[in-house]
């Protein structure tokens, strides 16, 4: 990310060729890596992952709907607001993480949890993002257009495809595979390399109160949420640790190019992305270290 601001700011770089970029991540790079990751044939964390998701549910229709109801905040803008509480770094800083601490056990339980994250909650967000630039319209016009919305987001699809594909029993061949993992994995750098130069010029001032509110929501709060789900279902301790430590991480780049394609809060976004990531490295800290005692 700092390349990327050094970058823009000395012109090496323009926005045009960031939008470029951008589009290439959202399009085409973060696409195939999920889709390679879905199609991989990881079959264990269901309770894990239906953990996950009760606590990371709670939260997502709590702040859509204190934001609404309470703050009297829009609802693509309370959309942004709720996804970047929920939704996590998982690819980039998850998988990483969840190996090197919990070993490849624990990393076959990220990764059902991971099989749904982008399709659960981005396609949720899409559908919130949909509705809200269509609010005033009747609402065979709004079904229809966050039909279609959810239908052209190529992220939401490639999940979908690769439930499908996986559901069918349907091999991907091996130059396919390599192919799809190669292009997959210049996803997660470009995207902080497109986040850090998006926010040139970025300042918190006037946002401190609600980055805070964010950043506590998404570090603390859905990681005790998600806790409790796991202590409810009676999950062994390696599947409460993954889940847990999942809900843990930061804000993850997708919200903030989600952000930015529907053009709703995209400068907060990316601050909580940046603020996030920096705070996590000692909240994840803190639950690595609690789970591995």
């Amino acid at each position: 990310m700092g390349s990327a601001i050094w970058g823009g700011l000395r012109k090496i770089i323009s926005a045009e060729q960031f939008r470029g970029l951008n589009l290439f991540t959202f399009s085409l790079a973060a696409p195939a890596l999920l889709f390679a990751g879905g199609t991989a044939g990881h079959a264990a964390g269901g309770g894990a992952a239906l953990a996950f998701f009760l606590g990371t549910t709670l939260l997502y229709v709590a702040v859509l709907w204190g934001a609404v109801r309470l703050g009297r905040v829009p609802l693509g803008a309370a959309g942004t607001l709720a996804l970047n509480t929920t939704f996590g770094n998982i690819v980039m800083m998850g998988i990483p993480l969840i190996a090197a601490a919990y070993g490849e056990a624990g990393l076959s339980i990220l990764l059902t949890i991971l099989a749904l994250h982008s399709m659960v909650l981005l396609g949720t967000a899409t559908v919130v993002a949909e509705i809200g630039q269509n609010a005033g319209a009747r609402w065979d016009r709004v079904l229809l257009a966050t039909v279609t919305g959810v239908l052209r987001n190529p992220i939401v699809m490639a999940v979908i495809s690769a439930l499908i594909w996986s559901a069918l029993a349907l091999p991907v061949p091996g130059f396919v595979r390599r192919t799809l993992e190669m292009l997959g994995g210049a996803g997660p750098p470009v995207a902080l390399f497109c986040l850090g130069g998006s926010l040139l010029g970025f300042t918190v001032r006037g946002a401190i109160g609600s980055l805070v509110a964010i950043v506590s929501l998404k570090l603390l709060a859905l990681p005790v949420l998600v806790w409790a789900a796991c202590a409810a279902l009676a999950l062994p301790a390696l599947d409460t640790a993954v889940a847990v430590t999942t809900a843990g991480l930061p804000t993850g780049a997708n919200a903030f190019l989600l952000a930015q394609r529907y053009a709703v809060e995209a400068d907060r976004s990316g601050a909580a992305v940046l603020v996030g990531t920096a705070l996590s490295v000692l909240t994840l800290g803190g639950l690595v270290a609690w789970f591995g005692g």
